[in-house]
């Protein structure tokens, strides 16, 4: 549902912001609050415990760290122990949450530190000693800090939980429940997720929310309006590289990811595309933390202008000017799917997201675009042809008819053996060996 323009504040001045952080906002360049900013901002100052959903881009981060700020300016305290807790999935996530929670605090005496798994313990101990007022953390390290007696939110205003659905998908569920055990009850909890669709968000709001508003400004079924999707059938993975080679090397952008479903992959393109010439770097889970924040800082410093990489990099990965994403892999269901082109046509900008589909595959972007409810636009390139031009019949859901079994599914034959008629008597008796007597005439 998008806001009029005289329901909604038109600027960050009428959202009723300090001094401090107007100045921050504009020294980021942030003219005039997006939607979801506009329907957050006055909703948390007000105090309400939110469940909001908004795509990827749309500013969320914002949207709760300005009333996070404010709150704190507008009720300083002396009390000890964080104030507030922000918690979100991805190391990466949580190392940008902390940098745009510095800028925009930059004219403030607020503090924050940010607590990931990969870096010293003791070192992060002593971050929470200092009494700071806003933690970012990823639940997995916070949890150990727990178990050491550590982190003291009995006094905590509010918690926001940023990427929730991601969170549930990785398996944090437990964890975040264990983290809010050792929380102040009577604080604001706010829940930020891309989709309200994800089977467990709904039940986490009923856990951790009182009596909230919910804020969806978006489904997974909206289109997305600035990026344009395609799709570019291929015979098989050699194919695939040829394509993807050909759209690095033409195609007009400024950053390009690439996506694969496994880290093997990523290996198996990075030298290929560095032979043409391409400026490459690969990002999976299974990179140490420094090796994946140094491979984000070639990107945004421009050393490097394409990364390969899992869907490790699907979520949490925000750089500016990334106008092209290529699926090398389809995605595994349409919620990935979303969250890889979300690395592009954020905010205002526009961008171009092609998915490389095989005969194997179309079954499975079929129903992405089913699930979205939207049907991708064909592309071909003329001198890359390949053989696979999609099934000969179709379902009505887009799917094809008479899929070929893969090797696992397909059984052995068992050899007939042909039995002349003379024996055919004889099949299934036991047959009596001819034993010869001494002295018998031989026939």
């Amino acid at each position: 549902m998008q806001d009029t323009p005289s329901e909604s504040p038109a600027s960050f001045a009428e959202l009723m912001l300090a001094e401090p952080l107007l100045r921050a906002v504009a020294q980021m360049g942030f003219s005039q609050p997006t939607p979801v900013q506009q329907k957050a901002i006055p909703a948390v100052l007000a105090g309400k415990d939110l469940l909001v959903s908004a795509e990827t881009g749309s500013g969320k981060t914002a949207a709760f760290l300005l009333p996070a700020l404010q709150h704190l300016i507008d009720h300083p305290s002396s009390l000890f122990g964080t104030r507030v807790l922000i918690l979100t999935p991805t190391r990466e996530l949580a190392s940008q949450l902390f940098e745009q929670c510095q800028a925009l605090a930059v004219f403030t005496d607020l503090k924050a530190s940010l607590i990931i798994g990969g870096e010293d313990f003791k070192q992060q101990q002593g971050y929470i000693r200092r009494n700071v007022e806003i933690l970012i953390a990823t639940p997995g390290r916070l949890l150990e800090l727990l178990a050491q007696e550590s982190p003291d939110f009995m006094h905590l205003q509010l918690l926001i939980l940023d990427e929730a659905d991601r969170m549930l998908d990785m398996g944090f569920n437990e964890a975040v429940m264990k983290i809010v055990q050792h929380c102040n009850p009577k604080r604001q909890t706010l829940l930020f997720s891309a989709t309200l669709t994800h089977y467990g968000i709904i039940k986490l709001a009923d856990k951790l929310l009182n009596n909230h508003q919910t804020i969806a400004l978006n489904s997974l079924h909206d289109g997305h309006g600035n990026i344009q999707q395609s799709i570019m059938l291929a015979d098989d993975d050699s194919h695939k590289q040829k394509i993807l080679a050909w759209l690095l090397l033409n195609e007009d952008y400024e950053k390009a990811l690439v996506f694969t479903n496994k880290r093997i992959r990523t290996d198996e393109l990075q030298n290929p595309l560095r032979v043409l010439g391409l400026r490459v770097a690969v990002l999976h889970g299974e990179m140490e933390p420094r090796e994946r924040k140094r491979t984000m800082d070639l990107l945004r410093n421009g050393l490097v202008s394409i990364i390969v990489a899992t869907d490790l990099a699907a979520r949490g990965l925000d750089v500016k000017g990334i106008n092209l994403v290529v699926n090398f892999d389809v995605p595994r269901n349409g919620i990935d799917y979303i969250h890889r082109i979300g690395r592009t046509g954020r905010a205002d900008a526009t961008g171009q997201a092609i998915t490389l589909v095989n005969h194997i595959e179309w079954n499975v972007i079929s129903g992405i675009q089913r699930f979205l409810h939207q049907s991708f636009e064909q592309r071909l390139v003329k001198e890359l042809a390949g053989s696979f031009k999609g099934p000969k019949k179709q379902k009505a859901s887009g799917k094809a008819t008479g899929v070929k079994k893969t090797v696992e599914e397909k059984k052995v034959p068992v050899k007939k053996i042909k039995i002349r008629d003379r024996d055919k008597k004889n099949v299934g008796k036991r047959r009596v060996p001819t034993v010869k007597v001494a002295g018998e005439p031989q026939s």
